[in-house]
């Protein structure tokens, strides 16, 4: 027997955001259709739009996603396009991110905020004959962005059973190459699944085979966790907004609003902005225009000084002593535009809400994705991943991207073209 999980018992029933990606024509937009048609989330007149376009052929469940008259014509899915459904148990936020090389920056878009990552291997496009069996550039790249990324729970959807003439056989060989991959990788797989979006067999009811006993994909994604902000240790807000409170032109109070990344914070807290290094003292903590005894991790919070510092979108609001600034750091680097990473160019990048000049002192090694192994490179392509140096013309209070997602991610902008060039995520701090 063939089981992916062994408990399906539900404990979180927040609304999982999760994102379906893979290479292109793998059936995403379709498992997403399906999800929506089968949990009865699409309205009568799309589902009439479905049945005139059918003409008494199957239901073209990809057009419940593919909203751009470009999708539609190319047939593939190029923006990333959000939907919503309920279960009894759960209520779900979908990303449809595409699977194409060229638009990979729109699912590290999608993946960025996700609870979870369902990656759909076409078990079609697979040589089963080669043991073992071969998995797609796109699949293996998908999944490891998501790893790097750190969304908590990877499942692996083998999709398109029913074209082939022995499932069993074939599931399995997909489903050890998974394994060993998700192994050489580090990446903790909380499911392989089988499905078939097109005839709807395992995507919401469990599958009738004497060879898998596990449960459906929906009754996987109804137990899995969504990200856990660290309320524990100290604090770190990135300052969003400041409001005056009153007018005038008198000492009224300011409020820095933003979102709090980790900790937690009330009146007479000791707070440090960054990268002033001015300390402070919390006076008064504000949520959705109220006054409140405090706020954790993953709140957005207002929070009002005891005394008047220079303060400004792009500041952080830290616990006195426990980030530092600097000018380099090591990091991971996910190159997502046509025009290769050098070393010695000026990009801008984007730290929390703060905008600086930086540029790329080394580039020490580029992942090989067939082999997992680090390959010498002078240059970052399109799709490349990278380890880096890198060197900001301001001291930013950046961390480990492994210990915080908010302040150990930084997004990289051509200032010629103004396109998202990169993602980086913070290693380590020089």
């Amino acid at each position: 027997m063939i089981a992916s999980v062994a408990s399906t018992q539900i404990t979180d029933h927040r609304a999982l955001r999760f994102l379906t990606a893979g290479s292109v024509d793998d059936g995403k937009s379709t498992l997403i259709g399906r999800l929506l048609y089968d949990s009865r989330a699409i309205l009568a007149d799309q589902l009439d739009m479905l049945q005139r376009k059918a003409a008494g052929q199957p239901l073209d469940l990809s057009l419940l996603t593919d909203g751009l008259e470009a999708e539609r014509e190319q047939g593939i899915t190029i923006d990333v396009a959000y939907r919503y459904f309920a279960t009894k148990q759960r209520k779900f936020i979908i990303a449809d991110a595409p699977g194409h090389e060229q638009y990979t920056r729109n699912m590290v878009t999608a993946a960025a905020g996700s609870d979870a990552a369902v990656v759909l291997v076409d078990i079609t496009k697979l040589d089963l004959k080669q043991q073992p069996v071969a998995l797609l550039p796109q699949t293996r790249r998908h999944a490891l962005l998501a790893h790097l990324l750190r969304v908590p729970s990877i499942v692996f959807a083998v999709n398109k059973l029913d074209a082939v003439s022995d499932p069993a056989p074939a599931y399995t060989a997909v489903r050890n190459a998974l394994l060993d991959f998700a192994e050489q990788a580090g990446i903790a797989v909380a499911g392989i699944v089988p499905v078939s979006a097109l005839r709807g067999d395992n995507v919401t009811q469990p599958l009738d085979a004497p060879w898998y006993d596990g449960p459906s994909l929906l009754q996987l994604l109804e137990t899995l966790p969504t990200v856990q902000e660290r309320i524990s240790g100290h604090l770190l807000i990135p300052v969003q907004y400041v409001a005056r409170e009153g007018e005038g032109t008198g000492n009224q109070p300011r409020t820095l609003w933003g979102r709090i990344a980790h900790g937690q914070v009330k009146a007479g807290d000791a707070v440090q902005i960054l990268p002033s290094g001015e300390t402070a003292v919390v006076a008064q903590v504000r949520r959705a225009g109220s006054v409140v005894a405090s706020c954790v991790a993953g709140e957005s919070a207002g929070i009002v000084l005891d005394r008047q510092l220079d303060v400004s979108r792009g500041d952080w609001i830290a616990t006195p002593g426990t980030v530092r600034t600097t000018q380099r750091f090591a990091a991971t680097l996910a190159w997502l535009d046509t025009e290769p990473a050098v070393v010695g160019r000026k990009y801008w990048v984007r730290h929390g809400n703060r905008w600086v000049q930086a540029r790329i002192t080394s580039i020490d090694s580029r992942l090989d994705i067939h082999s997992l192994q680090p390959t010498e490179a002078h240059e970052l392509a399109v799709n490349d991943i990278g380890h880096v140096t890198v060197e900001t013309q301001q001291a930013l209070p950046v961390e480990p991207y492994a210990d915080n997602r908010v302040g150990g991610a930084l997004i990289v902008v051509d200032p010629s073209s103004h396109r998202t060039s990169g993602a980086l995520l913070v290693k380590s701090v020089n």
